[in-house]
């Protein structure tokens, strides 16, 4: 028999996982032509905080590997959408930072997300969605935690 805490994570992780796949399909869909998901969570952040981050500092943020993190920014550079330079304290290190075109892409591409996002939240309620939020969060800072 199935120890029952094993089939609710089982249940609990299934329903993430089908809805991440779901809505990074939706999201692609209506993404410019060109743009990644992972290039738009990107110029976001950058746009959002408005200030420079290392790569180093980006790969961390998105929990990813910084050769995956150079990847995306070497397509983001040669788009014109980030301006990396090198730290001026520390040559080693390098800096990127959202340009002007980027900062449009970001735009572009929130303006293809947003009637989507909005009818998703529509549909479920503000309520649920707000409702739902705090445990997500919790969980993704468990998650964090390893």
């Amino acid at each position: 028999m199935t120890d029952p805490r094993n089939a609710l994570a089982i249940a609990l992780f299934s329903e993430i996982l089908t809805a991440d796949q779901l809505v990074r399909n939706r999201l692609s869909r209506v993404m410019p032509k060109g743009m990644e998901i992972s290039h738009f969570s990107v110029l976001n952040h950058l746009a959002h905080i408005e200030k420079e981050r290392t790569p180093a500092q980006l790969a961390q943020t998105f929990h990813v590997t910084r050769g995956a993190m150079t990847n995306t920014l070497s397509r983001l550079e040669t788009a014109g959408y980030v301006h990396i330079r090198p730290d001026w304290d520390d040559a080693r290190r390098k800096m990127v930072g959202i340009s002007r075109a980027g900062r449009l892409a970001r735009d572009t591409a929130l303006e293809g997300i947003s009637p989507m996002v909005e009818e998703l939240i529509g549909e479920l309620g503000p309520d649920k969605v707000r409702a739902v939020l705090p445990i997500l969060r919790e969980l993704r800072g468990k998650l964090e935690q390893d």
